[in-house]
């Protein structure tokens, strides 16, 4: 079966495209590039990402119904079929166009420090939600024996940073969830771990959706809380949340980049933040931006 050319002639369809009765493409780690059937992908059983927008899904599915799949999604052989290692997003807007094939690299190894640098480049690149994020740290340092210090030089976010993420996991669920939801920060959600009490996390939790409360008011009321004064019954208004047109540019271009993108559109200018993670990958943005083969 033939590789199809997926991507507007910029995709890895041009760079790996071959004739029928030509052996697949290898790629230097021993990896092969083919098109398989979509019906023979199960879902990756250690994928962090719960939370999918489906307006998000929608608009990439017919992105990929017009130009086909710019990015292929990695996947591990399982017996007969395949096991999705990166590109869940991808693998669900494609089934939403109703494609039967997607462009895949098939891992050509079970080695699990490739699994592990497969999983780390995916956590960098998703656009997962906190709680997400430091559940996928714990599976990283659980199920791989990963340190701290390993992820932190692997995904290029400092150890303290990890490790503020990680104690989000030591709150009570029903604040997870609004940390999830977006309606609470991570900011906040690291105040309120200075309360020992449970029910009062989760009643000031309350109170920062209810009363619109900073994080520096959070972290003051949490102060007081602990020497056991009386906390006071209004704050300042807390941080603006993303526009929906900032989250729908950011999902444009997150897609577009496949890495995370942040925009912030403000009253007189703006500013557009996209990740990398190597110099290699940095390269490959580049690439996208000049419209060069990568």
């Amino acid at each position: 079966m033939a590789v199809k050319n997926t991507g507007l002639g910029r995709g890895l369809g041009d760079l790996f495209a071959r004739t029928d009765g030509e052996a697949a493409p290898h790629l230097k780690d021993g990896s092969v590039y083919e098109e398989i059937q979509i019906s023979k992908i199960s879902p990756n059983p250690q994928q962090p990402r719960t939370v999918f927008d489906e307006d998000d899904l929608t608009q990439l599915a017919d992105s990929i119904r017009e130009f086909g799949v710019l990015q292929p999604v990695v996947v591990r052989r399982a017996g007969d079929a395949f096991e999705l290692i990166m590109g869940e997003r991808r693998l669900r807007a494609s089934k939403l166009a109703q494609r039967t094939t997607i462009p895949a690299i098939i891992r050509g190894t079970e080695d699990q420090a490739l699994l592990r640098d497969a999983l780390l480049e995916n956590l960098h690149r998703a656009n997962l939600n906190p709680i997400e994020e430091a559940r996928a740290y714990g599976q990283l340092l659980d199920d791989f024996g990963c340190t701290q210090e390993e992820l932190s030089q692997r995904i290029h976010r400092s150890r303290p940073q990890i490790s503020n993420t990680l104690r989000l996991l030591g709150l009570p669920e029903r604040v997870q969830l609004r940390v999830a939801a977006g309606t609470i920060s991570a900011g906040h959600a690291r105040a309120l771990l200075g309360l020992a009490d449970a029910d009062q996390q989760e009643r000031l939790a309350e109170r920062i959706i209810a009363e619109g409360l900073s994080v520096r008011s959070t972290e003051e009321i949490v102060a007081l809380a602990r020497n056991g004064a009386p906390a006071r019954t209004s704050a300042p208004r807390g941080p603006k949340l993303p526009s929906e047109r900032e989250r729908e540019i950011s999902g444009h271009l997150s897609d577009h980049f496949d890495t995370r993108v942040k925009v912030n559109i403000g009253r007189n200018k703006g500013k557009i933040t996209i990740e990398f993670a190597s110099g290699e990958d940095l390269e490959r943005i580049m690439a996208i931006m000049e419209g060069r083969r990568i």
